[in-house]
């Protein structure tokens, strides 16, 4: 059943924003989650010159439920796309930059060699930059998930997106646990990374799951925390069960922080890139 969205939820439109840097995007032939995944932030963004920008392709080999991205035949690895990714840094200006990409379960490391080689060449073109890449689970192997690590962005993200019991709803090939091994697993390459991960509200989940999801996330060292409302992309995808309100929210911001997260962003709109170089600077 169709549900009416609260006002809080309600963020308005500026088109005139978004034309300068969609106009980049497509003269470099780059594509953003932004708009893959229909954000509701992208006027926002798009009008600060900021983007998570989305490597390896716009197809994913997952099906997830909750998510927008397209599924199906993957495309090739497109060899210049580190490149291009480097100069749309540049020319935006970036000091923050976003990197993350489809899941890509087709190739042998899971993309992580494409997005070590992006992480290099973005920060060859742009020394002071802060990046950070919001990673898929290679599917639990730790060699690939090295080949990002040792390429030194300053912080790896990863999302659980939900509470375990409805990963077969929701993630069904995704496995929480592995999720969380994959953050740990982070530490114990390189301890100096900031590890960060989100979860979505609003799918069917309870309290007491989420602050065990909090919990679990703690345990397996993640630094910064992003909780946010889910949207329901279409009639087609998982159904929003519940609009959490603002106030829950502002709670679960309080949980974390005395769970002993480093900065926890949570809220309606919140989403794991959004006004990500504020987070990182309250860090430094």
């Amino acid at each position: 059943m169709y549900k009416r969205k609260p006002d809080w939820l309600k963020v308005p439109l500026a088109p005139e924003k978004l034309n300068e840097v969609k106009g980049m995007l497509k003269r470099l032939s780059l594509f953003t989650v932004c708009e893959e995944a229909n954000c509701p932030n992208i006027t926002d963004c798009f009008g600060r010159k900021t983007a998570t920008f989305m490597i390896l392709g716009n197809v994913c080999t997952r099906n997830c439920t909750f998510c927008n991205v397209t599924k199906g035949e993957t495309m090739q690895v497109d060899l210049e796309e580190p490149a291009r990714v480097a100069r749309a840094v540049q020319e935006l200006r970036l000091r923050h930059v976003v990197i993350t990409s489809v899941t890509r379960d087709d190739l042998k490391d899971g993309g992580s060699g494409h997005f070590a080689t992006v992480i290099r060449e973005i920060k060859r073109l742009n020394k002071n930059v802060v990046v950070e890449v919001l990673i898929p689970d290679f599917q639990g192997d730790v060699e690939a998930l090295a080949k990002v690590v040792e390429a030194k962005p300053e912080i790896i993200n990863h999302n659980v997106e939900t509470v375990p019991r409805l990963y077969p709803q929701v993630r069904p090939k995704a496995v929480y646990e592995r999720s969380l091994k994959l953050l740990e697993n982070v530490k114990k390459v390189d301890n100096s990374i900031f590890t960060k991960s989100g979860i979505m509200l609003g799918l069917g989940e309870n309290e007491q799951e989420v602050i065990s999801v909090l919990q679990d996330l703690s345990n397996a060292g993640c630094d910064l925390l992003t909780i946010g409302q889910y949207l329901a992309p279409s009639q087609q995808h998982h159904p929003v069960v519940e609009y959490i309100h603002p106030e829950v929210f502002a709670r679960y911001k309080t949980i974390g922080e005395k769970i002993g997260f480093k900065y926890v962003a949570s809220g309606p709109l919140v989403r794991s890139s959004y006004h990500a170089m504020e987070t990182f600077e309250q860090l430094v």
